[in-house]
């Protein structure tokens, strides 16, 4: 059993996984959430900054989610996010398409069967076995 003191209020719990705050902070950081999808979804073109005041959050809380891609912002939205591998801007996420197709094309390459194996040469077979000495 492994218990802990959560980040946000103190308390001791007992920590399964995931981030080390206990219950009741949970709760009440996933009814933030719902306020902040909510606010996202009726003003669709606030600022980070906006969105963070307005809804009592953090604005690297909401990075958070977003890379997480539990939010989303509308094509509309000044709002976005770095692609942690080009730097280019993005909605939702933690990589743009260009970086993430390249990701993939890479691990299939990787895990793609390996070419056929070039059998050797058995013209000259004699000239490779082993040889003994008389002993007369």
């Amino acid at each position: 059993m492994d218990v802990r003191s959560c980040k946000n209020c103190g308390r001791l719990f007992n920590y399964m996984q995931g981030q080390p705050i206990c219950a009741a902070c949970k709760q009440k950081l996933e009814e933030k959430f719902t306020k902040v999808r909510d606010y996202i979804r009726m003003n669709d073109t606030a600022t980070m900054q906006q969105i963070a005041d307005e809804n009592d959050v953090t604005v690297k809380q909401i990075k958070q989610w977003v890379r997480e891609e539990r939010l989303t912002f509308s094509s509309k939205s000044p709002v976005g996010i770095e692609c942690e591998e080009c730097g280019k801007m993005i909605r939702t996420g933690r990589f743009c398409d260009k970086c993430k197709n390249n990701m993939a094309t890479n691990l299939k390459q990787m895990y793609a069967m390996p070419a056929a194996v070039k059998k050797p040469d058995t013209k000259g077979k004699d000239k490779d076995r082993m040889r003994f000495l008389d002993k007369s």
